[in-house]
């Protein structure tokens, strides 16, 4: 357990470090933006698996008994989530994450402006029924917590990054999903990223329930959300 304490304090503070702008700018001047970027992101993927390892091994205590609707709620959740980290990161959005910064804003955003995110929220929280040990609320309970603060932090950065800019950028947009849709300020449309998105979180979601779940992470969640074991 101490293991995976310490793993997941090192995966906070490492994904912690673009919200310390002087540190990052530090670094960037330093080593150069694709320098930094990469080393960033060998970084995070080695602290990510680091984390996964601990969590694996570590020894713990059950807090309440497994039971197949609680895989059902993560078989509902995951592939929503997927869909959306994977289409926010392809969408151009200037008020979020994303891999492209310049372009016409993604279909996605007018679900909500900060799709990675929510997609990252939902996977974490719909991990949390069918792992009710403590390591799996420590593990899954922290991700969606981290997911809802990068929201907040978010926001005070498109506040201060864009200033009087800002109401027109969320104007066609929201934080809750579907809110701007609902109240009529925006309404949903398809682009390449929603397609292609959905291709891939079907093939995605498939390859793990029926192969590579239970590979890399010893549960096959088919046979929990049927059976219960």
């Amino acid at each position: 357990m101490a293991q995976f304490l310490l793993a997941f304090l090192v995966f906070l503070l490492t994904h912690s470090l673009p919200s310390f702008r002087a540190l990052r700018q530090s670094l960037i001047n330093r080593f150069g933006r694709r320098t930094y970027m990469i080393g960033y992101s060998i970084l995070s993927l080695a602290s990510l698996v680091w984390l996964f390892a601990a969590f694996r091994t570590a020894d713990d205590a059950a807090l309440w008994m497994d039971h197949p609707w609680q895989a059902w709620v993560t078989l509902i959740l995951t592939p929503i989530g997927l869909f959306l980290v994977i289409c926010g990161l392809l969408s151009p959005n200037p008020a979020s994450i994303s891999f492209r910064g310049r372009g016409k804003v993604g279909a996605i955003v007018a679900v909500t402006r900060h799709p990675v995110l929510w997609g990252f929220f939902l996977w974490a929280f719909g991990h949390i029924f069918p792992n009710g040990e403590w390591k799996g609320l420590i593990l899954f309970g922290g991700f969606s917590v981290f997911a809802m603060m990068g929201i907040f932090i978010l926001e005070r950065r498109g506040r201060r990054r864009h200033g009087a800019q800002w109401s027109d950028v969320i104007a066609a947009t929201s934080i809750f999903p579907f809110l701007a849709i609902f109240s009529g300020r925006n309404r949903f449309r398809w682009d390449w990223a929603v397609a292609f998105s959905l291709i891939v979180t079907v093939i995605g979601t498939g390859s793990l329930l029926f192969a590579f779940h239970e590979v890399l992470f010893g549960v096959d969640p088919l046979l929990l959300a049927l059976y219960g074991v």
